[in-house]
């Protein structure tokens, strides 16, 4: 299990649809991906959990991915909520 906490940055004004985005991204991996937030506990391939869960800019989000690919998932979405 890896996990890797991030802040969030200004994903709504870089990307078109950073929800559906956000989904699309955990999905191409085979690992189990859990996004954090305070008592919050997201499925990262959830596209309502990830509406429900609205990752907006400044907060801070612990990305959490088990599995076979774990690493290159975590990589992934923080560079995507980091705006890299």
């Amino acid at each position: 299990m890896l996990r890797k906490e991030v802040i969030v940055k200004s994903i709504d004004k870089k990307y078109d649809h950073p929800l559906a985005e956000i989904v699309q991204i955990a999905s191409q991996f085979k690992s189990e991906i859990l996004l954090e937030y305070d008592k919050y506990r997201i499925n990262a391939k959830s596209i309502m959990g990830i509406i429900a869960f609205n990752p907006s800019e400044g907060m801070d989000v612990t990305i959490v991915a088990d599995g076979n690919d774990e690493s290159d998932a975590v990589n992934a979405l923080e560079k995507f909520l980091e705006c890299e």
